[in-house]
């Protein structure tokens, strides 16, 4: 009996889009998936007044209240499956189901508000899931270099900053390539495999 190898085997992962309040997780989403993201955006209504800042978002009137989900095919072999996070604090109760079983996370950040996704690289060290940093480049322009942006975080020299269009499919699809190689360059050195 001759033993075959398994061609056309299809792996399957999942990702986590985390970041702060109004930085584009739900745009991110919708901007790659190859399916219609099913979404769970809901008006804002006059009780979030004086527990989310939209100061600096003043166009938000809608937001996540449990979590966005997309699907994109990275080749025939590789399936990634997107989790996007709310990102209000009195939403973080989901997030320990929403990264059960995640292999890593985006951490999506607008450098105009850098403090907002704090709690979000905390969250995933503490974890001791991967991740990577996307700046979101809002109007195409991106106000800030990765090296500050890696500074001002104080995160590790490893962790990939990388910049993003959310808006863009191939921006974004480039992301989730940067994490999936991340995630496995990580395996490889624990394992002590060569790359």
């Amino acid at each position: 009996m001759s033993h075959r190898p398994n061609v056309g085997r299809v792996t399957s992962a999942k990702i986590v889009i985390a970041g702060g309040f109004g930085v584009g997780k739900t745009t991110l989403v919708g901007s790659v998936s190859e399916i219609t993201p099913l979404t769970t955006e809901a008006i804002m209504t006059s009780a979030g007044v004086g527990v989310d800042d939209t100061r600096q978002v003043p166009g938000k009137t809608t937001t996540t209240v449990a979590m966005d989900f997309g699907r994109i095919s990275i080749d025939r072999d590789l399936i990634l499956y997107l989790f996007g996070t709310p990102g209000q604090t009195r939403f973080w109760f989901m997030w320990d189901e929403l990264v059960r079983g995640a292999i890593g996370a985006v951490v999506l950040v607008d450098t105009r508000r850098l403090a907002d996704c704090f709690a979000a690289i905390d969250f995933f060290e503490h974890r001791k899931l991967p991740y990577v940093v996307a700046i979101n480049c809002f109007d195409g322009t991106q106000f800030h270099s990765e090296q500050d942006v890696r500074d001002a975080l104080a995160i590790s020299p490893e962790v990939p900053v990388l910049p993003c269009d959310a808006r863009g499919r191939e921006s974004t699809k480039q992301v989730l390539i940067g994490l999936v190689e991340y995630v496995l360059s990580m395996r490889r050195t624990r394992t002590g495999i060569p790359a």
